[in-house]
């Protein structure tokens, strides 16, 4: 098996504080990082010069619903109107409408439409992105959603992460039986998602226009008989108490969280919750709260960045303006705004044994940057400078 040593980069290695001192060299192989250090012996090893560059972790876009049919563009006119996201949605519109869009899509269609938003994460330095059903809000539907999102795997060279969100909203044909839905669809649907191989983990919206915890409860607990781990949409619009209920289930994350508290943040510090923070949702609505970042930073709680791409609420498919968000909108230093899409959103998809960070034993996915600093990936808009996408050891 070939052996690559990665040359004269300057290597940001674990949790974002910057780049090692001088430029060290990486050996890989097999895919994996092998060692790390200056002047690695070169015996037999396919030789890549980095150019003085920075390298980081290839990114992580850990909160997407990537896959969807139809157009909501009329709603971001509607909110400029001033319509709220809770008017639009029990008009009819909002994730009913992306439903309607979505059902009339095949795999192949779904595929077509989604492989461009694909596309434009990976040209960021992005190979790891986690995918939400969440459109088809019918078994057959939210089956379709996940096979699509596995297709792009087969597509483009990137790790997929399939996340069973049949729990996203309440379809009209069970309006008022959110406890059949959750019976009928939701778990039932997970049985059969679950046995194709199509779930890596189980995520549900909880909210006054989606679901309560107690409506959620079913769901989860089948989720961890099926030993899949469980994550969650709370806090986002309202405080639902979806958070503490995400940590009494030792949830992977805790996503949106713009109405937590500092006791929802020492729960998840307990139960090693990751904090995923949507800025693409909060800047997109106009929010006027955000998270409790603070609270989440003096609780040692580990925080994400994502897109959360989706046709409503945050059409956002630049991993590299969510981290200019996390840090204008919410705070975040250059340090917090690397380690959260790469270390802490590795963490969030339960992958934090097998990428996000530069170390012996981890995947070689890894990132060349056009930049002197962390700082320049994190200030800068509508600039991308990437040198190259490595994936599993290869330049894509």
């Amino acid at each position: 098996m070939t052996r690559t040593l990665w040359t004269n980069a300057r290597i940001v290695a674990a949790d974002g504080a910057g780049p090692e001192p001088g430029a060290l060299d990486l050996l890989t192989e097999a895919g994996r990082i092998v060692a790390l250090g200056p002047d690695l012996p070169r015996d037999g090893a396919r030789i890549v010069e980095g150019g003085g560059r920075l390298m980081t972790p290839a990114l992580i876009d850990c909160h997407t619903h990537l896959v969807f049919g139809g157009d909501r563009s009329r709603e971001f006119e509607l909110r400029l109107e001033g319509a709220s996201y809770e008017q639009i949605a029990r008009a009819g519109g909002g994730i009913a409408a992306s439903m309607r869009a979505t059902r009339a899509l095949d795999v192949d269609a779904l595929v077509a439409a989604s492989l461009p938003r694909l596309d434009h994460l990976l040209a960021e330095g992005v190979s790891t992105v986690e995918i939400k059903s969440g459109y088809g809000l019918s078994v057959a539907a939210e089956m379709t959603m996940l096979r699509a999102a596995r297709r792009l795997a087969s597509l483009r060279r990137v790790r997929i992460c399939t996340t069973w969100l049949a729990a996203h909203a309440l379809p009209p044909e069970y309006a008022g039986r959110a406890e059949d839905y959750i019976g009928a669809v939701a778990v039932a649907g997970l049985e059969a998602a679950h046995a194709e191989g199509l779930v890596d983990a189980v995520d549900g919206f909880c909210e006054g226009i989606a679901f309560s915890t107690a409506e959620l409860e079913p769901l989860y607990r089948r989720a961890r008989e099926l030993g899949l781990p469980v994550k969650i949409h709370s806090e986002q619009l309202s405080h639902a108490g979806g958070t503490a209920f995400a940590a009494r289930h030792g949830a992977l994350s805790a996503d949106h969280l713009e109405h937590a508290t500092e006791a929802d943040a020492a729960l998840m510090a307990a139960s090693g919750t990751v904090a995923v923070l949507l800025p693409g949702a909060f800047y997109t609505l106009r929010e006027t709260q955000a998270p409790p970042v603070a609270a989440l930073r003096a609780a040692g709680v580990p925080m994400a960045l994502a897109t959360d791409c989706n046709p409503g609420t945050s059409p956002l498919t630049s991993i590299l303006l969510a981290m200019n968000m996390g840090a204008v909108l919410f705070r975040l230093t250059v340090p917090e705004c690397l380690a959260a899409v790469t270390v802490h959103a590795a963490r969030a998809l339960g992958l934090a044994g097998e990428t996000g960070r530069i170390a012996p034993g981890l995947s070689a996915d890894l990132a060349l940057w056009d930049v002197e600093s962390p700082a320049q990936l994190v200030a800068r808009i509508g600039f991308n400078p990437l040198h190259a996408r490595i994936f599993k050891g290869e330049i894509v």
